[in-house]
């Protein structure tokens, strides 16, 4: 691989990707780097080539390939959501179960540790702490990408089981690892992003203030960036609760990033 390769910053435009790093990115030996290389990735063509080494039999193979390709309303998230789907079915009451979740949580390839997201987090065995627990290494992935899916991947049984949620991941919060602290604050937006509102959190925001009240002043950006979209989304539903929130932080932590979270939190307020 060469210098240039590894060390690409990445095109922005999809008929700008050099063809060498969209056959590497296709082959699942190289990550993306940008979100116009994540979403060019060729899922029929990445897991020819390596589910085949992680144990996926060739007929499941030809059948995941043949589900990619008829999809009504293809995009990369739901392609991916779909491998790893597909992969529960048939592989969750194997033996090799656990093997096989560790072979794509782990490989190079950020597009096969976003399969494990939803091969883990569909699990009707598992309990959800053991879930979190298992996929804690690609919340706190560096990639951008993974870190995306994983919280998409376990939204619906975290806000399914809100109360269970909010007291596991308000010891997140105070994790020394900032995407494991931002994963806290970004899994239960009552809005969030691509994904189903949580109606319990936009009524009742004051729930979450246990892990909230952790993330007021933390130091990385982009920790604050989640807990200031977070507050800016309950605002659309209870604006006196974000009001009050940020006045009473104003005063007990005059920080600078306090301060950025409170004005990202009340943008809608303010227009």
């Amino acid at each position: 691989m060469t210098h240039e390769i590894q060390n690409r910053k990445g095109a922005t435009k999809l008929e700008n990707i050099p063809e060498q790093v969209l056959k590497l990115l296709n082959e699942g030996t190289i990550e993306s780097v940008n979100l116009t290389e994540w979403l060019a990735v060729n899922h029929t063509a990445l897991v020819a080539t390596v589910f085949p080494k992680i144990g996926i039999s060739n007929a499941n193979i030809s059948e995941i390939q043949e589900l990619i390709e008829n999809q009504k309303k293809p995009s990369t998230m739901n392609t991916i959501k779909l491998i790893g789907a597909f992969l529960y079915e048939k592989y969750a009451k194997s033996t090799d179960y656990l093997a096989i979740f560790e072979k794509l949580a782990t490989h190079l390839s950020d597009s096969v540790r976003c399969y494990a997201t939803y091969f883990m987090a569909l699990n009707t065995d598992f309990s959800l702490e053991k879930k979190l627990g298992l996929l804690q290494p690609l919340v706190a992935d560096k990639h951008f990408g993974v870190r995306e899916v994983v919280w998409m991947a376990l939204r619906p049984e975290l806000s399914e089981n809100l109360a269970f949620s909010i007291d596991f991941l308000s010891v997140w919060a105070e994790n020394e690892d900032e995407n494991i602290r931002r994963f806290s604050s970004e899994a239960l937006r009552p809005r969030g992003v691509w994904c189903s509102h949580i109606e319990t959190l936009k009524n009742s925001p004051e729930l979450a203030l246990p892990i909230l009240e952790k993330l007021k002043s933390d130091s990385a950006k982009y920790v604050q960036d989640s807990v200031g979209n977070w507050l800016n989304d309950a605002s659309k539903s209870r604006p006196d609760f974000v009001q009050e929130l940020c006045k009473r932080w104003e005063k007990e932590s005059p920080t600078k990033s306090t301060q950025y979270i409170v004005k990202k939190a009340l943008r809608t307020l303010s227009k």
